[in-house]
């Protein structure tokens, strides 16, 4: 089994984009209740399948698949939920570590937050003075969640 921890913060300013440079990222659910997330995301030429079960804190389970280009496109035009996430993604090494910083489009423009994934809850890290509230056990700010309350709702 798959495991993922990971914390998440909102985003100061945007000193961070001359930082790194961004790739386009679309990917949907399949399933977006919090017991079990199936996501399908195409980021560049490939396409995943993941599947994650409920936090517990920052951890959670997490299995990540390979799969055509072609099924992804499928699974994204004909059955996953709507609105499709549609975001940049700009990761940005700061002291050892790797922040993925996520820009939102579409239904969810406006939103940017970074995660940093961690090999234990209790990891130390140092923070870029671009990071800004810590949000990681707020659900309104899961991928998953973005899809039933677009953040242009909020």
């Amino acid at each position: 089994m798959g495991v993922e921890i990971e914390r998440k913060f909102l985003v100061c300013g945007d000193g961070w984009k001359a930082l790194g440079q961004g790739v386009q990222l679309r990917q949907g659910y399949l399933s977006s209740v919090p017991e079990r997330t199936v996501r399908v995301r195409i980021e560049g030429e490939s396409a995943m399948l993941t599947i994650k079960g409920i936090s517990s804190g920052a951890t959670r389970s997490e299995w990540e698949y390979p799969i055509p280009l072609a099924d992804a496109e499928a699974f994204l035009n004909t059955l996953c939920e709507r609105p499709l996430i549609e975001k940049k993604r700009y990761r940005i090494p700061f002291e050892g570590m790797v922040w993925e910083v996520d820009e939102f489009f579409g239904e969810n423009a406006g939103l940017v937050v970074a995660e940093i994934e961690l090999a234990a809850e209790d990891q130390p890290f140092s923070r870029p003075d671009w990071i800004g509230e810590e949000v990681t056990h707020d659900r309104h700010y899961f991928n998953s969640s973005l899809i039933r309350n677009p953040y242009s709702t909020w």
